[in-house]
């Protein structure tokens, strides 16, 4: 009889399996902190998709120069000077071009964050693949908030160079307004990034509209906080574009004191806080 040939069987021992189940963790189950480099990846990735889609990041830029040119020019010619809540008067395209600045961060990272990332969630099915790499969910939440706030600084630099060429720029601390506007897109891409892993279906971005619209027209953006009654003027202290606008607009107008320093506390906490629920909804709703 002829004898059957041996086949050898790998030989498993306790390490190899001990590194393939912690292999296979690290693919699974959400890391605690994000890793920069992971982030990063997104990021590329983000921008290789874009490399033919840039006329729609540029479209983002036009929204707040027709206000500036229509509102801050058009009728700051009739409005003529505007006093602040700080006493000082300041011509009213002065005040409120920087309010626009401010805007178009905002407006840059929220669109990023909610609308692109529903679409690549619900539909596109894009982290389903991407949390069968080594990125975490946390990872995930990270690089997509980073690139949304990459988008609301080239909205705010291209925006500071038309002020500065319009001559809408008093003074030297202008150029610590884009760091402000980049910490403008973190605060609001993080929140908006939470906020879309909640959302059931396109209808609930009309919620969005309804937070973004009223922010954008009563947060100080065209008058001052003096001209609400007392009751309203607390009300618009606790949104988060009135601290984004009094931060960038004490630093173009040269205006600079210590509540500074708690509007940047105000978004700092606003954005990790945004960041923390995020990740925590992806792993959620990605990794059940």
């Amino acid at each position: 009889m002829t004898s059957l040939p041996t086949v050898q069987m790998p030989v498993v021992n306790d390490s190899t399996r001990s590194g393939a189940t912690s292999m296979l963790l690290a693919r699974v189950l959400p890391m605690p902190l994000p890793s920069a480099r992971r982030a990063s990846l997104l990021v590329e990735r983000n921008l290789l998709v874009y490399r033919r889609g840039w006329l729609l990041i540029l479209s983002g830029f036009f929204e707040p120069l027709f206000y500036l040119l229509s509102i801050g020019i058009g009728i700051g010619a009739l409005v003529g000077t505007v006093v602040t809540d700080s006493g000082v008067a300041l011509d009213y395209t002065v005040f409120v071009a920087p309010a626009l600045m401010a805007s178009s961060a905002m407006n840059g990272a929220v669109y990023d964050s909610t609308f692109n990332i529903f679409f690549k969630l619900k539909y596109a099915k894009l982290y389903d693949a991407v949390l069968a790499t080594p990125l975490s969910a946390s990872d995930v939440a990270a690089g997509e908030t980073t690139w949304a706030l990459m988008r609301g600084a080239l909205y705010s630099t291209t925006f500071l160079g038309v002020m500065v060429a319009l001559g809408l720029v008093g003074s030297w601390w202008a150029i610590l307004a884009v760091p402000a506007c980049v910490l403008i897109g973190f605060a609001f891409a993080a929140v908006g990034l939470a906020a879309t892993s909640f959302m059931k279906s396109w209808q609930n971005f009309e919620f969005v509209q309804l937070a973004v619209l009223p922010m954008f027209l009563f947060s100080t953006t065209f008058y001052p906080l003096s001209v609400y009654p007392g009751a309203l003027q607390v009300l618009v202290q606790c949104t988060p574009l009135y601290h984004g606008i009094e931060l960038v607009r004490s630093l173009v107008t040269g205006l600079v004191d210590v509540s500074v320093l708690g509007h940047v506390v105000y978004l700092l906490a606003m954005g990790a806080l945004g960041l923390v629920v995020g990740s925590k909804r992806l792993a959620t709703l990605l990794l059940k």
